[in-house]
């Protein structure tokens, strides 16, 4: 009997250890990774170098335009080290982009806050099939994919755009984004007064 266990806790030696630490995933702006909130609470948690970290995560994204929103994944290792894999900025960035607009419709379905055209659409596919989660789909799982984002964004997808419709269709969303803020800023207002 006890050659037998000395084999079972030999066996557990030689057994590889079963990692259970999760992945961190957030969005970090490309360029502009700091050791504040809301990143440094994060990595400090899971007992990784902030500071070298961020000056990795800038490195890595210097040839990117500052600021944009990039979704990154970090495993981390036992011994503290960590592996950074970093994505394409999201898709509603590209859509958003492509549109002209800075965000997205109050009531997606009911209202548009942009459009674009299926060349447009194509060519985000192309771009977001680099991504590690999409690389195995074909370029239409993409697009479809696409396609439903742009419409709860509030983006409508169109065969051809005249610039010149569009510009003043963009010109007449300011106005009604601006009536929106407003009346956001006032249920603000009268929300703090009810609660004081």
């Amino acid at each position: 009997m006890s050659k037998s266990v000395a084999r079972l806790k030999s066996m557990k030696k030689v057994a590889d250890k079963i990692d259970h630490s999760s992945k961190l995933r957030t969005n970090v702006p490309a360029g502009m990774a700091a050791a504040g909130p809301p990143l440094g609470p994060m990595l400090g948690q899971r007992n990784i170098n902030i500071a070298a970290f961020c000056k990795d995560f800038n490195e890595r994204t210097a040839n990117i335009k500052p600021g944009i929103p990039l979704p990154v994944r970090v495993k981390v290792n036992p011994d503290r080290s960590y592996q950074l894999v970093i994505h394409q900025p999201p898709s509603s960035y590209f859509l958003k982009q492509a549109a002209g607009t800075s965000r997205g419709a109050m009531e997606p379905v009911k209202e548009m806050c942009g459009k674009i055209t299926i060349k447009h659409l194509y060519e985000i596919a192309k771009i977001k099939s680099q991504d590690p989660p999409l690389e195995w789909r074909s370029l239409k799982e993409i697009c479809v994919m696409l396609l439903s984002q742009a419409r709860t964004c509030g983006i409508e997808v169109v065969r051809e755009l005249d610039p010149k419709e569009y510009g003043e269709f963009l010109n007449d969303r300011k106005t009604i984004v601006e009536e929106q803020k407003k009346q956001l800023q006032e249920k603000r207002e009268a929300k703090m007064l009810r609660t004081a």
